[in-house]
């Protein structure tokens, strides 16, 4: 029950951050929101991660810096997307991301997916493509971003996978903070675009920072309280809970194409983690002993 909780707190945080970002990107420039988000990230999980004193491969540097530079693609694709698109459907078409790592993880790392979860990527991806037409005839390319979160973070979620075992979420997730920094400060002072903030962006900027980071990490946490097969399909409480943000804050809601949309990725991707969860528990029951 206390993973599940943990994981509720971030599908209402996460779309949360996300409507503070997309409040703050008519006045804060890209560059910043981000240097925002991954100093908080650096700041506030450093003293979390400092007492794991364990060596660090040079394999595990290499692909954390891959990692990182996966991560800010995928912020700032969802940060620019927000700027055009309801907070709704710019995280329902993002939600095609289960779908492409089932994918890359059969291409790239052999894992066996069969014909009916494959169907069921095929009916997400359908989904996606019904809330994307409305949105693309309204706003133009810009609609296709959310798509380029999916494959950023699908990558994100895979390199992940790749060094799970040899170091700690928390350690890893403050070192991708600092790696951001290093890369996002030039640019920022590159851009030399520094907005005049009063306090009280000053104090949404804050809070998007904060809730981003606590919520990745009550989502790290709540996979220490319960196995992730329980968890992985509460992830799409997040969908109707942006809803809700983008209707209160916003007054946005998806049209019925949309709603529509939203429902076919919401069933595939319930059944694709449904249908994972079978076979996992087919392969470790142990067969019945002969009479």
């Amino acid at each position: 029950m206390l993973g599940i909780a943990l994981m509720s707190g971030f599908c209402v945080l996460a779309p949360l951050g996300d409507s503070l970002a997309k409040i703050l990107s008519p006045i804060v420039p890209l560059a910043v929101l981000l240097l925002v988000r991954f100093a908080f990230q650096a700041i506030i999980l450093t003293p979390l991660a400092w007492k794991d004193r364990k060596g660090i491969s040079s394999r595990v540097w290499r692909f954390a810096a891959l990692r990182t530079l996966l991560h800010i693609g995928g912020i700032s694709c969802m940060f620019t997307a927000l700027v055009y698109l309801p907070l709704a459907d710019a995280i329902a078409i993002a939600f095609v991301m289960p779908f492409l790592m089932l994918l890359m993880g059969w291409l790239f790392l052999g894992e066996e997916v069969g014909p009916r979860r494959l169907a069921a990527c095929a009916v997400g991806f359908a989904g996606t493509l019904l809330v994307l037409q409305p949105a693309f005839a309204e706003v133009g390319p810009p609609a296709l971003l959310p798509l380029g979160v999916a494959v950023f973070f699908a990558s994100f979620m895979l390199v992940t996978r790749m060094i799970a075992r040899e170091i700690g979420a928390i350690r890893l997730q403050a070192m991708n903070g600092w790696m951001a920094l290093v890369c996002l400060i030039p640019v920022a002072l590159w851009a030399g675009e520094w907005p005049r903030v009063d306090a009280s962006a000053i104090a949404l900027l804050t809070a998007m920072g904060v809730l981003g980071t606590f919520a990745h990490l009550l989502m790290t946490w709540s996979l220490r309280f319960a196995p992730s097969a329980t968890l992985a399909p509460m992830q799409y409480i997040e969908i109707p809970v942006a809803t809700a943000f983008g209707f209160l804050i916003f007054g946005d809601l998806p049209g019925p194409q949309a709603a529509l949309g939203i429902g076919l990725i919401c069933a595939a991707g319930l059944y694709v983690i449904w249908r994972e969860h079978k076979v996992a528990r087919a392969l470790t029951t142990p067969s019945a002993a002969p009479p």
